[in-house]
């Protein structure tokens, strides 16, 4: 017998599984991912950290008004940014504070010997900084199960191994098939299928958006000295490189994105090298051994701002998708915002704030 749904959501990751979550308690919900485990790609791969700046000043109103959440449930750790540039770069470093003016994100603009206190060993071309406070670490994992387990008890169903193989629209409702996994109809798709969304759109027989999946590489570094635990998130003001602590390691990534078809993202090793390469030119640091290494995919729409919405080519299809690197920060404000649209359900508190016209798809089309 093919169980039937209100709403069948594409992709069992961190997108997938807050919207499914928020949906629960008001529809009947299936969650639907491809692989044996939710989360295997981009969630599970995230270098955890939650930062007001990232993704530009139309992404940081989902950040901030995704931070309440996230702190009332434990899963933020206070860690701090500073976004570090050379005497050349002062130009670029005025513009990155400006462009975030008025918009709730603090920045204050250090020299040379506060910079110091923060990273030791600092090479001494690094003279500015700006430094963003509110900077945390995310309980990534936390985050997701804690999703998951909100998705369980409004009494959505988790399909796992349930890769979509086609996608109907008949009448007022979609026919799916999963394959082995089986059949289910819905009333709404939702596409939150990460680097494969454009491919759940064409199955669907939607057009494309142009979700691109970029390749990110991190890799664990054992170092002399050790990072301190307390040391901040350290970015490169022009995109170069960014460093964390991680358990007495260092994670580091040279800010890659190489363009990849969906797929399960694996480190190169020459962008291992160039991250290296460029933490040797920022501080006096040994490196002793590379752990291991990674990489995970983020995808973008073309103007590298969410979608969130209904095509309006075709009836019941829902885009949650292109959310880039700051997917993980944004969960709360993202889903509550989504499922609103969604279920014209009254906005709230969270999402008072949020223009959903950003975000729409009809701006790409």
């Amino acid at each position: 017998m093919t169980e039937v749904y209100d709403v069948a959501v594409i992709g069992g990751g961190m997108a997938g599984a807050s919207l499914a979550a928020e949906l629960a308690s008001h529809a009947r919900v299936l969650l639907a991912e491809a692989e044996p485990m939710p989360g295997y790609h981009t969630t599970g791969r995230s270098a955890a950290f939650w930062e007001e700046c990232y993704g530009g000043p139309d992404v940081a109103p989902l950040t901030l008004a995704s931070g309440p959440y996230l702190r009332e449930h434990g899963l933020l750790a206070p860690r701090g940014a500073l976004y570090i540039a050379r005497a050349d770069d002062r130009a670029a470093l005025e513009a990155f504070q400006a462009m975030f003016a008025g918009s709730g994100v603090r920045l204050d603009r250090l020299g040379r010997a506060a910079m110091e206190g923060y990273v030791p060993g600092l090479r001494s071309d690094w003279d500015q900084a700006l430094f963003e406070p509110t900077c945390a670490d995310i309980d990534v994992a936390g985050l997701h199960q804690h999703y998951l387990a909100g998705a369980r008890k409004g009494g959505a169903d988790l399909r796992t191994s349930a890769r979509l193989a086609r996608a109907e629209r008949e009448g007022q409702a979609w026919r799916l098939d999963f394959g082995k996994a089986g059949e289910a109809r819905a009333a709404l798709l939702v596409d939150a299928a990460g680097a494969w969304a454009d491919e759940v759109a064409a199955l669907a027989g939607v057009g494309p958006l142009g979700i691109t999946p970029l390749r990110r590489t991190i890799a664990q570094l054992r170092t002399d000295p050790r990072p301190a635990a307390d040391l901040p998130l350290v970015l490169d003001i022009n995109g170069g490189f960014y460093f964390k602590p991680e358990s007495g390691r260092l994670w580091l990534s040279p800010h890659d994105e190489t363009p990849s078809a969906p797929c399960d993202a694996a480190p190169e090793e020459l962008d291992v090298a160039l991250a290296i390469d460029r933490f040797g030119q920022v501080v006096d640091w040994r490196v002793l051994t590379v752990e291991r290494k990674w990489a995970g995919l983020r995808s973008f729409a073309p103007d590298r701002l969410p979608v969130y919405g209904f095509d309006p080519r075709r009836d019941g299809f829902f885009w949650f998708a292109g959310q880039g690197g700051f997917g993980i920060q944004t969960a709360p404000a993202a889903a509550r915002l989504a499922a609103q649209i969604l279920l014209c359900l009254p906005r709230d508190a969270m999402t008072a704030p949020l223009d959903a016209a950003l975000y729409a798809p009809e701006r790409l089309l």
